[in-house]
C-alpha cells in the first residue's frame, strides 16, 4: 500500500486545516487507518484511528473534541479535520494503515508538515 499525505501548512493558532491521505496499491477498505504525528525532538505519537467502515473512531486526549477523522472508501482516502489548532499541534503528521484492528501499522506515508504559529 502506498500512502500520500497532503494538506499541511502554516496556520495561526485557532485556525483549521484538513489533512488528506490517499492510498493506492491495495483495497483501501480492507485497512484500518490511523494518523500519527512527530514534533521536533519528540517521539512519534498516536493522534487518531478509524475502523474499516468508519463506524468507530479513536482519539488521543490531546486532540479530542478538536480533530475529526473520517474516510471515504470510494476515494481511497482518509482525512483529518483539525480545528482550534494550537502551537503544540505543530508536527509532521503521518497516516498509516494495518490489516487488523490491533497490532503494528504496516504501511506509512511520507508525512506532511503542520505548523501552528502567529
Amino acid at each position: 500500500v502506498q500512502l500520500v499525505e497532503s494538506g499541511g501548512g502554516l496556520v495561526q493558532p485557532g485556525g483549521s486545516l484538513r489533512l488528506s491521505c490517499a492510498a493506492s496499491g491495495r483495497t483501501f477498505s480492507w485497512y484500518y487507518m490511523g494518523w500519527f504525528r512527530q514534533a521536533p525532538g519528540k517521539e512519534r505519537e498516536f493522534v487518531s484511528s478509524i475502523t474499516l467502515s468508519g463506524s468507530a473512531t479513536l482519539y488521543a486526549d490531546s486532540v479530542k473534541g478538536r480533530f475529526t477523522i473520517s474516510r471515504d472508501n470510494a476515494k481511497d482516502t482518509v482525512y483529518l479535520q483539525m480545528n482550534r489548532l494550537k502551537p503544540e499541534d505543530t508536527a509532521v503528521y503521518y497516516c498509516a494503515c494495518r490489516p487488523g484492528a490491533t497490532g503494528l501499522y504496516d504501511y506509512w506515508g511520507q508525512g506532511t508538515q503542520v505548523t501552528v504559529s502567529s
